[in-house]
């Protein structure tokens, strides 16, 4: 699934390939992926126009034109591809942008259980993302720690919640907490100061690893990658990883670094 580290990639994506170029066409394989927005409205509001600088956040990405704003929401299948025009098009390439300079932006999904929305100014882009709390890279810590300290759901389900913060999501919470040796059942308003600051921390440095990288990287030093392994160990301290489901999402964890205090 996508999440923050990787529509950051897709914002550098729309950067490298259509900021500045003009929007000759807007071609709609499948209107299934648009939100509350026409085929012909869409084509009607973009053509003609050029996509300026993007913005992203948590695990929206912010097509701005200068006018209105195409939003773009990745879901789990979701990406952000350049290519050129004539290059053979995949089944699952949604909505293709083609642009001046030889350029076409191809937004493509698997499962469609996301897609783009259109909003004519501002005020429309405040209203789709009115629930979205702050952007977790951008976060300061006072307001993370408050955020925490308010809510007394388990850890693991609040940092997930992209009402509280925006775009972390399963792999990245995973990773954080492990990271700060705090398991992932333990209640958001139980931790003290100190372990809000602690995963506050792992939580800034975990993204701008995974920002550099354009995705939760599976490296071996990291939980991400043996989560997925038959017998997975903890690459810190050799211990056999465990596994359950948390409000609906497969949850991995050390019982050794991360002691359960629930």
């Amino acid at each position: 699934m996508p999440e923050l580290p990787d529509v950051e990639g897709f914002r550098k994506v729309l950067v490298s390939c259509a900021k500045g170029r003009a929007i000759r066409r807007v071609d709609v394989r499948d209107a299934g992926v648009l939100h509350g927005v026409s085929v012909r409205r869409l084509r009607d509001a973009l053509e003609g126009r050029r996509f300026t600088e993007p913005e992203r956040h948590g695990k929206w990405l912010l097509a701005r034109t200068g006018g209105p704003t195409l939003l773009l929401h990745f879901g789990m299948t979701g990406r952000l591809l350049c290519a050129r025009p004539d290059e053979a098009l995949e089944a699952h390439d949604r909505v293709l942008f083609t642009l001046s300079g030889e350029h076409q932006l191809r937004y493509r999904d698997q499962r469609k259980l996301q897609g783009l929305w259109l909003a004519d100014d501002d005020s429309g882009v405040a209203h789709l993302l009115d629930r979205q709390g702050p952007d977790a890279l951008a976060v300061d810590r006072e307001d993370f720690e408050d955020a925490l300290s308010s809510r007394r759901g388990h850890i693991k389900t609040v940092l997930t919640d992209q009402s509280v913060l925006a775009g972390l999501g399963n792999l990245l919470a995973d990773e954080i907490l492990w990271r700060a040796g705090l398991h992932p059942r333990l209640r958001s308003g139980d931790l003290t100061e100190t372990e809000r600051r602690r995963l506050y921390t792992h939580m800034r440095r975990t993204l701008r690893s995974a920002v550099t990288a354009g995705c939760v990287p599976p490296r071996d030093s990291w939980l991400t990658g043996h989560r997925d392994d038959p017998d997975p160990i903890c690459p810190r301290c050799g211990t056999h990883l465990r596994r359950f489901r948390l409000a609906g999402r497969g949850t991995v964890w050390c019982p050794q670094c991360q002691p359960d205090e629930a």
